[in-house]
């Protein structure tokens, strides 16, 4: 994706936080936005540093730019932070990082994947949790520490299900934009 398409992507998702955090304010989604066949995307807020919104989709809308609007609206509502929810005067020091997906698929040897280039989601019954690729090594994990770290943090599996042949393991790339690069 070339410089001009990412930052119309980045600025999408920055004005649909804006207005889903000050009542009564709309955007307008520009015409002239990229397309690009996808598998999904993450829109992630850190102020900071700090995590404060992470959200995403893997059911692609009919546009790249319907799915970032989509998970940037879920991304601003994060559940996890309803404590203490992001606030309109933080949006100063938000970055905004998106990841376009490809589309899942499964394995059988998922111990496999390639640190920084995999994500990984994993699915058990009504249990699921997923990890985008830049997780692992944002904590240097191995393959297997990310396995486990999502089948027992995200998932709520004991952290060896992604060894069962009743687990799925899908993965997954991403292409990762980001505000300042």
């Amino acid at each position: 994706m070339n410089k001009a398409s990412a930052e119309k992507l980045l600025a999408l998702a920055r004005s649909v936080v804006q207005a889903e955090l000050e009542p009564g304010s709309v955007f307008e989604t520009p015409s002239d936005l990229p397309d690009s066949s996808h598998g999904g995307a993450f829109v992630t807020l850190r102020n900071r540093g700090q995590l404060r919104g992470c959200m995403g989709a893997f059911a692609p809308k009919e546009t790249l730019a319907d799915t970032i609007e989509s998970v940037a609206r879920s991304a601003a509502k994060d559940p996890r932070f309803t404590g203490h929810p992001i606030t309109a005067a933080e949006m100063g020091e938000i970055h905004i990082e998106i990841s376009i997906l490809t589309e899942p698929y499964p394995t059988e040897h998922p111990e496999a994947l390639e640190i920084g280039k995999h994500g990984i989601w994993i699915q058990r019954g009504f249990a699921s949790g997923c990890f985008l690729p830049q997780v692992a090594g944002e904590r240097n994990w191995s393959a297997e520490e990310f396995l486990s770290n999502c089948c027992s943090m995200k998932a709520g599996l004991a952290s060896d299900a992604w060894k069962d042949p009743e687990t799925k393991v899908l993965l997954f790339t991403a292409d990762i934009i980001s505000e300042g690069n």
